[in-house]
């Protein structure tokens, strides 16, 4: 079988009654967000959806015929009206007549931009003509398992035939492009009452006469498949277990600490993020008999291997007989022996104008036993490069049990990987921001400065771990920065750092969602004031735990993981000017700070040799958002003053050299500079960010 979740039926989700008042384009839109909520149908920016709609010449005021259809980059889950490109048909059409032949069907690309429609910036994708000249009206291509399964069989012609008859053709492999919408156009001339095509080691083509049709035939068709494969594919997946999975905490701990020394070994040219999948499928195919000589053969469809590689790494590991030790103590050579593998396929098969070789570094590692790890330049390429593998792995599942497993022949593989047009559209991306692929831990992170620091890092590219021992703060802090950057790049853990378990499975937590640490800003802290003979042990001991003990703890936990990685560290304290100088009633607090400073300047001095850099930043009097100056910290600083509290703020700024108040956002700007690469030969350094206070100058 396909798995079960692949196994069960898709559901039907159209409403006549939401698209009825819709247009056209509209219902497009409607029909592509319900085909790309399943992953089934088609994964993330798989796929292509279009309708060919009669709308008025906006230079003629003529009716004319337009092509609606998903644009370049786009992804048809989630896509909206802005993401279609409209294209005159009849300039489509007349592109025909200049077309030089399949050597020549690239430059074809070129000439999209001048059949568009109403000036739509929306560039059109390679897979125009495909919808182009399929003579539909609405026109589905899908990239679901249970086709792709049958797709990517020895004798996928033939289980076509045998499962759809004439209702759904066949094509053999063909790269897509101009050529491909062609035969696509061919083929319903000559099979007018087909209803759809199979297009070998690729996907699905359906269409129909309405958007609901095009919708309803793609589901059925792939129910169909689905269904077919429940009866016939009824053996063990991959030839059956090999090894056992071990239990779900051993996975995640063996996870946790192979992911940070893969990343290590693999972050050079730019830093990876790390997604760890222990699913069922994933599991059933790591323990699995096949594993090696499947994984060898690559994925199929084309949307897979761009995303996943020329194929994954198997990782050595024996879940039968654990030796974590043994495996990491291997990964060095075994990452090496990929990328010179990698090397050598990019020679056997560049051509002479292809680009040159790209990052060498796998993208998918599977460990026997325990599950699938993928790293790319951020979390959301990584998360979606597993999502891929996994149904490479349910295609794999079911060509296997039905027939034999056909991977993309190793040219085609390439042809694809390292195609011109691929290579302009790597090349059209914007520059990654300057914290692309870095992950911080920020302790405090549900507080005034914790948050800033943690927006600022997020405007930069940077994934974020929010740690706090205020639960429902730091449920509120990661709804606001997932909203607003999206939940691929933030997580939170809930975490008291004068614990040390806590602070270990925190960090554990941090491992297994980003895959690694560049950057913790320790910022965790409180406030208190007494006078000396008031300060009870307790108070004392609290400060010291929190401000002194705490920051040593996550920097232990830091430091571990850098050294790890190999790849150096970034640790910013956030400290206080009373770290520097003294103020009354508050020698507990000005102490604990002092300390801060001082632990700082010690694992500066250790780091350094490993490329770990240590600073501290030393705000004063940041009223706003934070939580410490909420409670009685006000009240007690009123007091020590003599005056109401209402009048700190304004004492404060007044006190200052540059007569300025100091915000959460300007502490986040200092903590941004000293965790960036601006300042990359900065460390064991204190910057002041208190709007000038003589007394806590540094000499």
């Amino acid at each position: 079988m396909l798995g079960k979740q692949q196994g069960a039926r898709l559901a039907n989700l159209w409403e006549d009654g939401k698209a009825a008042g819709m247009t056209e384009p509209e219902r497009l839109l409607y029909r592509s967000n319900l085909l790309g909520s399943d992953k089934r149908i088609t994964n993330y920016g798989g796929g292509n959806t279009s309708a060919k709609v009669m709308e008025k010449d906006p230079l003629t005021g003529e009716m004319v015929e337009v092509l609606w259809v998903k644009g370049s980059g786009g992804d048809v889950g989630t896509i909206k009206m802005d993401g279609f490109a409209t294209l005159y048909m009849d300039k489509l059409r007349a592109l025909e007549g200049i077309y030089r032949g399949v050597e020549f069907e690239d430059e074809m690309v070129g000439y999209l931009p001048h059949c568009t429609f109403n000036l739509n910036p929306r560039a059109a994708s390679i897979d125009t003509p495909l919808h182009a000249y399929v003579p539909k009206v609405h026109v589905d291509h899908m990239h679901p398992d249970a086709i792709i399964a049958i797709a990517a069989s020895k004798n996928s012609k033939e289980l076509t035939s045998k499962i759809f008859g004439t209702e759904i053709g066949w094509l053999p492999w063909k790269r897509p492009g101009y050529e491909l919408g062609l035969w696509l156009e061919r083929f319903c001339r000559e099979n007018p009452e087909a209803r759809g095509v199979v297009l070998e080691s690729h996907g699905l083509f359906t269409w129909g006469d309405t958007a609901k049709q095009a919708y309803e035939t793609t589901i059925e068709i792939i129910n169909r498949a689905i269904a077919w494969f429940e009866t016939e594919n009824t053996g063990p997946a991959f030839g059956g277990p090999a090894k056992p999975a071990l239990a779900g905490g051993e996975r995640v701990a063996i996870a946790r600490k192979l992911m940070p020394v893969i990343r290590g070994l693999i972050s050079g040219a730019e830093s990876k993020v790390g997604h760890f999948d222990d699913s069922e499928a994933v599991l059933d195919f790591v323990t699995s008999t096949n594993l090696e000589p499947l994984a060898a053969l690559g994925t199929s469809c084309p949307d897979h291997f761009l995303r996943t590689k020329i194929r994954p790494l198997i990782v050595d590991f024996d879940p039968a007989q654990p030796d974590l030790e043994k495996t990491l103590a291997g990964l060095p050579e075994a990452i090496a022996t990929y990328r010179a593998d990698y090397a050598a396929y990019y020679d056997r098969c560049k051509r002479a104008d292809s680009p040159a070789i790209r990052d060498p570094n796998a993208v998918v590692y599977l460990l026997p036993g325990v599950g699938m790890i993928t790293f790319a330049k951020d979390k959301a390429t990584a998360r979606i490069s597993a999502e891929f593998y996994v149904n490479a792995i349910n295609v794999m599942r079911g060509a296997s049990g039905v027939s034999t497993y056909v991977g993309l022949p190793e040219q085609e593989a390439f042809d694809i990987e390292y195609w011109l047009l691929e290579e302009a559209k790597l090349q059209r991306m914007p520059k990654p921001k300057s914290l692309a692929g870095r992950i911080a831990l920020v302790t405090g992170g549900a507080g005034g400065i914790g948050k800033a620091t943690a927006n600022r890092l997020m405007q930069e590219g940077a994934c974020v771990v929010l740690a706090d021992i205020d639960e429902t703060a730091l449920e509120a802090a990661q709804n606001e920065l997932s909203n607003r950057y999206g939940k691929d790049f933030v997580r939170s853990v809930n975490m008291n750092v004068t614990d040390e378990a806590a602070v270990a499975s925190g960090f554990g937590d941090a491992l297994l969602a980003f895959g690694g640490l560049d950057i913790l800003v320790s910022n965790a802290g409180l406030a208190t004031s007494a006078a000396v003979e008031d300060t009870t042990l307790a108070l004392w001991n609290k400060n010291m735990d929190i401000l002194a003990t705490g920051y040593f703890l996550v920097s232990r936990e830091a430091f571990r993981i850098f050294r790890n990685q190999k790849t150096g560290g970034n640790v910013v304290f956030v400290a206080s000017k009373n770290g520097l100088a003294a103020s009354p009633g508050a020698s507990a607090y000005c102490t604990a700070k002092a300390a801060e400073i001082h632990l700082a300047r010690c694992l500066a001095l250790e780091g350094a040799s490993a490329q770990i850099r240590v600073n501290v930043v030393n705000p004063d009097a940041v009223l706003r958002g934070s939580k410490i100056w909420t409670g009685e910290w006000k009240e007690q600083r009123a007091a020590a003053y003599n005056m109401d509290v209402d009048e700190l703020e304004a004492h404060y700024r007044e006190r200052s050299m540059l007569k300025l108040s100091v915000f959460p956002e300007d502490i986040a700007e200092a903590i941004y500079f000293l965790a960036s690469d601006m300042s990359a030969k900065s460390t064991g350094n204190i910057v002041n960010v208190d709007a000038g206070n003589a007394q806590s100058f540094t000499r």
